[in-house]
């Protein structure tokens, strides 16, 4: 009886135990319940007071603000394209047509309007600019440092912009990549390759290298090379020659073609072909004139070399 006695009351303090923990437990949920509750209920009777004292203005601020926004766009665009159109037109009645600087004067107007537009919905919204405004002198010095490859860019952009080297349209190389200029923007030069590849060059770059411009005089000499036997009759051939490429298609009469022996080699007397062309119609007078001189010249019987091997073996 003692033993069933014992086993009782231990199990009556396991109960009462589990009770107490379970209490405390319920107690613990219910108290965070109860303070995430109070602390939900703040928040929101902060959000109503903040909305029945400052919510109509902020409100009417933000619509007000995408109304500047919206009309900011369309006044900036207007901007950008009176100011290209005007120092478009000033350029010209100077005697100087600079498309190119043109361009570049209106992207550099319409992203200072952009900057300032911005500002101005800023401090629209409430904030407080004049900290932001009055720490540019501080952090422009810091940012100099920073951004000097981007502030690089934008000056060589400038000088590109104002001595045009190229415009739009032209043949360029320029460090390294060759194709057609498609834009001039603050940051740099974007070329198109003859096979349609999209070229974006930094101005620092374009304007710290050597351009060369294949369309800027207009015309161009089209070199090229054919070699001839050297049994065959060198100023028969030069005659042939001389006729074939007059007759070429975009070959200019002036300057006249130039017809000479450039050279002896090993298998061959190399003569040079050099007749004058449009620069839009430089690859077709090439690749035209090597095919009629090579016909011409089969005509006229006088045979064009290839690389030879003469064995000769020894009898035993």
């Amino acid at each position: 009886m003692p033993e069933t006695n014992a086993v009782a009351a231990a199990a009556q303090s396991v109960e009462e135990n589990a009770e107490a923990s379970g209490n405390g437990l319920v107690g613990m949920l219910m108290d965070g319940v109860e303070s995430e509750y109070s602390d939900g209920c703040e928040l929101w009777n902060q959000i109503v007071a903040w909305l029945s004292e400052r919510g109509v203005s902020f409100c009417l601020n933000v619509v007000i603000s995408i109304l500047m926004l919206f009309v900011g766009w369309l006044v900036i665009r207007r901007i950008g394209n009176a100011v290209g159109k005007a120092v478009s037109k000033a350029l010209t009645k100077s005697g100087k047509d600079n498309a190119l600087f043109a361009s570049f004067v209106a992207s550099v107007t319409t992203k200072s309007c952009w900057a300032l537009l911005i500002v101005m919905i800023l401090s629209r919204l409430g904030v407080n600019v004049g900290p932001l405004v009055a720490g540019l002198g501080i952090t422009g010095f810091i940012l100099g440092f920073a951004f000097q490859e981007s502030l690089g860019n934008l000056a060589s952009g400038m000088m590109i912009a104002i001595n045009q080297p190229f415009k739009v349209g032209d043949f360029v190389e320029a460090a390294g990549f060759a194709g057609s200029i498609v834009e001039v923007n603050m940051m740099a030069t974007v070329l198109s390759t003859p096979d349609n590849k999209k070229v974006v060059i930094p101005n620092k770059s374009a304007w710290g290298s050597p351009i060369v411009n294949y369309s800027a005089l207009g015309q161009r000499r089209v070199d090229m090379q054919v070699g001839i036997a050297y049994g065959s009759d060198v100023a028969k051939a030069r005659e042939v020659i001389k006729a074939t490429v007059a007759k070429v298609p975009g070959v200019l009469p002036v300057p006249a073609p130039t017809v000479a022996v450039g050279g002896l080699d090993e298998s061959q007397v190399t003569i040079n072909v050099r007749p004058w062309a449009a620069c839009a119609d430089y690859w077709d007078v090439y690749s035209g004139t090597l095919q009629s001189v090579k016909e011409a010249l089969g005509k006229a019987g006088i045979e064009i070399p290839f690389p030879q091997i003469t064995v000769n073996q020894a009898k035993a």
